[in-house]
C-alpha cells in the first residue's frame, strides 16, 4: 500500500490487478474492504510453496470461514508445520496480511506466560499497517483475558510508552466488550480493575488513543453505568483537560 492510494470500500470495486497483487502479498491492503477479500490460500501459497498437503487443506478450509476464525486457523496451521521460523519470516514480510499471520501465530504458541507473549507481539502491536495493530490484539486476547491481574500489571506499563500504538494496545486488548471477539465478563462486572491502565490514559494527547479509552468506557457503560459516570465526573473536576473531555464526551455518548 502507498500513502496516495485510496483503497476500495466495496468488494466489486477492487480491481482485478489490486486483487490478485494483494492475494499473492506484492500489495498491502488499503482498507478492511481489500483485507476481507483478497485470497489467503492463494496467499498462503505464495509466501510458503513447500507447504505441505495437509497443512493446504487446513489452509483451503479456513478460507470459507469468517475472518477472525480464518487469521486463527491459518496461524495455527502455520505454527504447527514451520514453527518459530514461519514467525520471523512472516514478521517481516511486506503483506499485512501475512503479519497478521504472525500475530496469530503468537497467539497459538503454547506455555509462552503473559510476558513472553506480551514481548513476542510487541513489534506487531506497533506495526504501521492498521489492520496489523488490530490482529495484534485479537490474537493474544483469550490468553491475557485468562490471566487479568498480570495482564493488566504489564500493559500498566505500556501506556508510558512513547508510541501511542502500544498506548492503544494496552487499552483495546482488554476491553470488555470489543469488536470480533468475545467478551471479558470479569472486566464486565469490575471495570474498576482496568484503572491502572485507563487512569494513565485519561489525558492522552493521542486522538487514537482517546477514541480507544472512550471506547473502552463505552463498553463499561452498558453494564455498569453509574460507574463510568462516576468516573467521568472524577477525571473532569478542577480544570480538566480538552483530551480528558473529549474521552468523557464519547464515554457518556450512549447515556445521554
Amino acid at each position: 500500500m502507498t500513502a496516495t492510494r485510496k483503497g476500495a470500500t466495496r468488494a466489486a470495486d477492487i480491481p482485478a490487478d489490486v486483487l490478485q497483487a494483494l492475494s499473492r502479498g506484492n500489495m498491502q491492503s488499503a482498507t478492511l474492504t481489500e483485507c476481507l477479500a483478497l485470497n489467503q490460500a492463494t496467499l498462503t501459497r505464495a509466501v510458503f510453496p513447500g507447504l505441505s498437503a495437509p497443512t493446504m487443506k487446513i489452509v483451503d478450509a479456513a478460507c470459507a470461514l469468517g475472518v477472525l476464525k480464518r487469521m486463527t486457523r491459518i496461524g495455527v496451521a502455520l505454527l504447527d508445520e514451520v514453527g518459530e521460523a514461519g514467525i520471523v519470516q512472516c514478521r517481516s514480510h511486506g503483506a499485512d496480511t501475512v503479519r497478521g499471520w504472525a500475530c496469530f501465530m503468537v497467539g497459538a504458541q503454547p506455555d509462552l506466560d503473559v510476558a513472553a507473549r506480551l514481548a513476542a507481539i510487541r513489534p506487531l502491536a506497533d506495526d504501521a499497517h492498521f489492520g496489523v495493530r488490530e490482529w495484534a490484539w485479537m490474537a493474544v486476547r483469550p490468553h491475557l483475558a485468562r490471566e487479568l491481574e498480570i495482564t493488566i500489571d504489564h500493559l500498566a506499563a505500556w501506556t508510558t510508552s512513547p508510541s501511542e500504538r502500544l498506548r492503544r494496545f494496552a487499552c483495546e486488548a482488554l476491553r470488555p466488550r470489543g469488536v470480533w471477539c468475545a467478551h471479558i465478563a470479569p472486566l464486565k462486572q469490575q471495570p474498576e480493575r482496568v484503572l491502572p491502565i485507563l487512569s494513565p490514559l485519561r489525558a492522552d494527547p493521542s486522538g487514537y488513543v482517546q477514541d480507544s479509552v472512550a471506547n473502552w468506557l463505552n463498553d463499561a457503560a452498558k453494564d455498569q453505568p453509574a460507574w463510568v459516570r462516576e468516573l467521568c465526573r472524577q477525571w473532569q473536576q478542577g480544570e480538566p483537560s480538552a483530551a480528558t473531555r473529549r474521552i468523557c464526551n464519547r464515554a457518556l455518548r450512549n447515556l445521554k
